[in-house]
C-alpha cells in the first residue's frame, strides 16, 4: 500500500520552499571587493610635506669632489662593452676631455675570471683597475691577528683599483671572484704605453691627477669641504675663517599628477543606487587603484622612485643570494642615522625568515597598524609587492631590499603633496564632474598629485641581488648530525 505522503516516488509539497520564499528576502551584500588592494606601509609611514607651489627644492652644501657612479655595462651576442665617456663616472678620469678617455677606453682588455680566482693579491706591485663587466668579487684585508676581513662586495659596473693606478705603494688589499665572472682591466703599464705614443698626454693625465688628489685631501668622505675649525684651551691662537658654500643647482621635485576619468551611466546611477551608491563606489575602488600606483611610482619611478635614487655608494649586493642577517647588518651600516624601516617584497621577507630560523635567530615582530609585522634589529620590515621580481629561467629571480631614513628634520626621506587643490576629497586627490555625453554617460576626473624627495644620499640605501627561491634542507642536517 502507497504512502499518502507520497505521490509518482516524491514527497508532497507541505510548505512554501526555501528557493521560492527566497524571493521574497532581501540579500544581504558586501561593497565590491578588489584583490589588487594592499596596506600601502609605506604610503602611510612616510612624512608628508605641504608643497604650496607645486615644486620642492632641496638645497644641499656644495659637492667638491665628484663622487664615483656605476659604469653602465652593455652585451651585445655576449660581448660585453661600455661607452668611453662612461669612464668619466670614475673620479680620477671626471677632468679629462673626451678625446683622452676615449684612448685610455682604448686600452682597456676584457678578462675571464673563474669562481674564487685571485685577481690582486695584498702586497703585489700589479697596479690595474678593474671595471666588473659581470660577476662578483669581494675586497679583502689583513686583520691585526692576519685574518681576512672583508671591506666590500662589487658587483656589475662597479670598478677599483683607480688609486693604485697612480700609487707606486704595494696593493693593501685582496682582490677575489665569488662567482665567475668578465672584466675590464687597465695597468699602470697600458698607462707608460699610452705616454709614449702621446708625451703630450702624459702632463695633462698627470695634471688631471694632481688636482684630484689635491680635491681629494681637502674634502670629507661625502665629498664636502672640511669646515676649519681650533679646539684646545690654548690662548693667543689664530681662529681659522670658513664658510659652507651651497651647491648652485639644487633639485627641484614637481608634483607628479595620476590620473583617470570615471565613467557612470545615469541610469545605473539612478536606479541602482541602493544600498550603496553606485559613484562612491567606483570611485572607493578607482581611488585604491590610484593609490596603489602611486606606491608603485615612489618605489619604481625612473625619475624620483626610491630604487633610482639610491647613490651608487649606498648600494651593496648580497654575499650569498639569499638575504643573510649579515646583509642586512650591512645595510644598516649606511643607514645608521635613525633607520626608519625597510621595504622588501613578501617573498624576501620570507628568504630572510628562512635564513633566520637556518641560522637559530629567528627575529622579534611588533605590532603595527594592528597587523604583526618582522624587525631586524628593531628596524620593521615593511612589506610591499611594488619592488618587483625579476624573475629567471627557473621562475625564481631576485629583487632588493630599501632602507630608508624619514622626515624633514632627520634629512632623510618625505613624501610631497598639495592640500586644498579644488574638487579635494582628500589631501591632494580631486574628484571633478566633467558633464554628461549625449548618451547619458557622466564622467568624473580623479586627479593625485605627489612626488617622493630624498634630501641627503645617506637617507637611502639598497641591498641588490637578493634570491628569493632557496629553500635549506633540513634533512641532511639532520642526517649529518647524526652521523657526528
Amino acid at each position: 500500500m502507497s504512502n499518502p505522503q507520497q505521490e509518482s516516488g516524491t514527497l508532497l509539497q507541505r510548505s512554501v520552499t526555501t528557493h521560492v520564499a527566497r524571493n521574497l528576502a532581501n540579500t544581504t551584500k558586501t561593497a565590491p571587493q578588489m584583490m589588487s588592494i594592499t596596506p600601502r606601509w609605506l604610503l602611510k609611514l612616510l612624512p608628508w610635506v605641504h608643497v604650496s607651489s607645486g615644486t620642492y627644492r632641496v638645497n644641499r652644501t656644495k659637492i667638491e669632489l665628484q663622487k664615483p657612479e656605476r659604469i653602465g655595462i652593455t652585451f651585445h651576442e655576449g660581448i660585453a662593452s661600455f661607452r668611453p665617456d662612461a669612464l668619466k663616472n670614475i673620479p680620477l678620469f671626471a677632468s679629462f676631455d673626451d678625446d683622452t678617455v676615449s684612448r685610455i677606453a682604448k686600452k682597456f682588455v676584457l678578462e675571464e675570471a673563474e669562481l674564487g680566482s685571485t685577481l690582486i693579491l695584498e702586497g703585489e706591485d700589479r697596479h690595474k683597475i678593474f671595471i666588473i663587466a659581470h660577476g662578483q668579487v669581494e675586497i679583502l684585508s689583513k686583520g691585526l691577528h692576519g685574518e681576512d676581513l672583508r671591506i666590500a662586495i662589487l658587483t656589475e659596473g662597479e670598478y677599483f683599483g683607480e688609486h693604485d693606478l697612480v700609487s707606486e705603494k704595494p696593493s693593501s688589499v685582496t682582490i677575489r671572484t665569488i662567482t665567475p665572472g668578465s672584466f675590464f682591466s687597465l695597468s699602470s703599464d697600458d698607462i707608460d704605453k699610452l705616454f709614449k705614443e702621446s708625451p703630450s698626454l702624459k702632463e695633462s693625465f698627470k695634471s688631471a691627477v694632481d688636482e684630484y688628489l689635491k680635491i681629494r685631501s681637502t674634502v670629507n668622505t661625502h665629498g664636502e669641504k672640511h669646515i676649519d675649525l681650533v679646539a684646545g684651551f690654548a690662548e693667543n691662537v689664530i681662529i681659522p675663517e670658513t664658510y659652507v658654500d651651497y651647491t648652485n643647482k639644487p633639485r627641484e621635485y614637481s608634483l607628479q599628477a595620476i590620473q583617470t576619468v570615471v565613467r557612470v551611466h545615469t541610469r545605473v546611477s539612478d536606479l541602482y543606487n541602493e544600498p550603496y551608491n553606485q559613484i562612491e563606489q567606483q570611485m572607493r575602488l578607482t581611488i585604491e587603484g590610484i593609490k596603489e600606483r602611486q606606491e608603485w611610482e615612489f618605489i619604481n619611478n625612473p625619475d624620483f622612485g626610491l630604487l633610482h635614487s639610491v647613490d651608487p655608494g649606498q648600494r651593496i649586493s648580497t654575499r650569498y643570494g639569499t638575504p643573510t642577517p649579515d646583509d642586512l647588518d650591512d645595510l644598516l651600516t649606511k643607514v645608521w642615522k635613525k633607520p626608519a624601516f625597510f621595504i622588501a617584497h613578501p617573498k624576501a621577507i620570507a628568504a630572510f625568515e628562512r635564513e633566520c630560523t637556518w641560522r637559530g635567530v629567528p627575529p622579534a615582530t611588533i605590532n603595527l597598524f594592528g597587523t604583526p609585522v618582522l624587525t631586524w634589529r628593531g628596524v620593521p620590515l615593511i612589506p610591499s609587492d611594488k619592488l618587483e621580481i625579476n624573475k629567471n629561467k627557473s621562475g625564481q629571480g631576485t629583487t632588493s631590499i630599501i632602507l630608508v631614513r624619514v622626515g624633514e628634520n632627520e634629512q632623510g626621506v618625505v613624501g610631497l603633496h598639495q592640500a586644498g587643490i579644488p574638487g579635494e576629497i582628500s589631501p591632494s586627490l580631486s574628484a571633478r564632474l566633467m558633464g554628461l555625453d549625449k548618451l547619458g554617460v557622466a564622467a568624473y576626473l580623479l586627479t593625485l598629485y605627489s612626488s617622493l624627495a630624498v634630501l641627503t644620499d645617506d637617507a637611502l640605501a639598497v641591498l641588490e641581488n637578493v634570491e628569493v627561491g632557496y629553500y635549506h634542507d633540513y634533512e641532511h642536517r639532520k642526517t649529518v648530525a647524526k652521523a657526528k
